[in-house]
């Protein structure tokens, strides 16, 4: 259907909207039409939505926007810890001009508590920022309550909803809202920004005619009339589509956890996305193992730093303190095959087993015995190696003895206390060394 009407859109939506011959009143007239579409989805006025270049681009406007509207009230800004890196990206810039920003801190499943929330609300802050549900690992965010929270203190929630927009409208009484046209299905190059009445807004840049002055730039209508088309068809599918593909990732969570030793399936196990499973595994490199399960056919993202040009941990996954290394993110698009899933989970623990081979994990839990103290030097070695070269002189502790490990590897705070976690062993803590970082790690069975 989308590409249907983007065909069609190229032929009769090409001319100018803003001028008055008839291409331009017809292309008006598509461009209009997709808004009203795009705005019944969303659950706000026409006239409260516009249509910009991306999704990026709609966050980046929605928040410098919304925080120099209410430039008198104050600077501060409140966002999530696991927000996209566009609205960190735009609280950085804030930060950089002279405001304040605070991160609300997530559980272990990536949600934020309305109450810690609400706490972060002052007489001076400006704008919140919330994500309807994490886009790496799925987790639903409790929206209405901090929606409810906001409002009490008389502040706008800008609502990051480019993840769940595909399955529903989002709850509460948001103040404004973004997403991206790719997150359902729709072409790139297109992003939807709303913004309820009577909340003071200031766009920022120079001046512009078009889309009430808040996205600069002639409107790409094909893409536009695709986006909306898309929006509508998926939305109309989303219910019986997500019981359905819900099914396949609760498969993917017990099957990967039953048949992949040592292996952490992160993300909240029931208010979450109904496409979209994350899962890390110990001991393996995750640049490696996502080019093995590319190679089978099957194309998955990451956070491990090891596949990160930064060789930092994805933001979302270091603020749940989750493993890190091996980590693999499955999102399942309408339509996925239960076949193409059956697939996936035959190919995979085969897959870590060589991988970890190949790696020199160690291969069952060592034995007790000898030294109470000992040093593993993991300087200069990225993921997973620090964590292979605890595993493998543990045994040589006794049960109250200690192992610290030296490493630079920056994944290595995060996947050396998960590692404790699920061996049942006790993570003292870190201290400074004079090179990197010395984690502390005590035997306790």
């Amino acid at each position: 259907m989308a590409r249907q009407a983007l065909q069609a859109a190229l032929d009769e939506g090409w001319a100018d909207p803003a001028r008055l011959y008839r291409e331009g009143r017809r292309a008006r007239l598509l461009l209009d039409a997709a808004r009203e579409a795009a705005a019944e989805a969303v659950g706000c006025r026409p006239d409260e939505l516009v249509f910009t270049p991306s999704g990026t681009r709609a966050v980046h406007s929605g928040v410098a926007g919304a925080l120099a509207g209410r430039r008198r009230t104050g600077r501060h800004l409140v966002v999530s810890a696991v927000e996209h890196s566009s609205v960190l990206h735009a609280a950085a810039a804030h930060e950089a001009d002279g405001g304040t920003v605070t991160e609300v801190p997530v559980d272990r499943t990536g949600r934020v508590a309305p109450e810690a929330y609400a706490a972060a609300l002052g007489d001076g802050t400006a704008l919140a920022c919330l994500q309807s549900a994490n886009h790496e690992v799925g987790t639903e965010q409790p929206v209405a309550e901090v929606a409810a929270a906001c409002r009490e203190a008389g502040v706008p929630l800008l609502v990051d909803a480019a993840q769940s927009l595909a399955w529903g409208p989002v709850a509460g009484e948001w103040s404004l809202l973004t997403a991206s046209a790719h997150k359902w299905g729709g072409p790139a190059g297109v992003g939807l920004l709303a913004v309820r009445k009577g909340v003071r807004f200031a766009p920022q840049g120079p001046a512009d005619e078009r889309e009430s002055g808040r996205a600069a730039g002639f409107e790409n209508i094909p893409g536009i009339v695709a986006a909306a088309a898309s929006l509508r068809a998926v939305r109309a599918e989303a219910a019986e589509e997500a019981g359905r593909l819900r099914e396949l990732v609760e498969r993917v969570r017990a099957r990967v956890a039953g048949s992949v030793p040592d292996v952490e399936v992160v993300g909240d196990p029931v208010r979450r996305l109904p496409h979209l499973v994350t899962f890390s595994c110990l001991y393996v490199d995750g640049e490696a193992l996502l080019h093995e399960l590319d190679r089978a056919g099957f194309s998955v993202s990451s956070g491990s730093s090891c596949t990160s040009s930064t060789l930092t941990p994805s933001h979302v996954l270091r603020a749940m303190g989750v493993l890190s290394e091996g980590n693999v993110r499955v999102s399942l698009p309408f339509g996925t095959a239960e076949a193409d899933v059956e697939r996936f989970l035959q190919v995979l623990p085969g897959t870590v087993a060589q991988l970890r081979e190949r790696f020199g994990a160690p291969a069952a839990a060592p034995a007790t015995g000898g030294e109470e103290s000992l040093v593993v030097d993991a300087l200069g070695r990225r993921c997973p190696i620090p964590v292979i070269e605890l595993a493998k002189v543990f045994g040589d502790v006794p049960v109250g003895g200690t192992v610290t490990v030296l490493s630079d590897d920056e994944a290595a705070r995060l996947d050396i206390p998960a590692w404790c976690e699920m061996r049942g062993q006790e993570y003292v803590g870190e201290r400074p060394a004079d090179h990197g970082t010395a984690y502390m790690v005590r035997r306790t069975s």
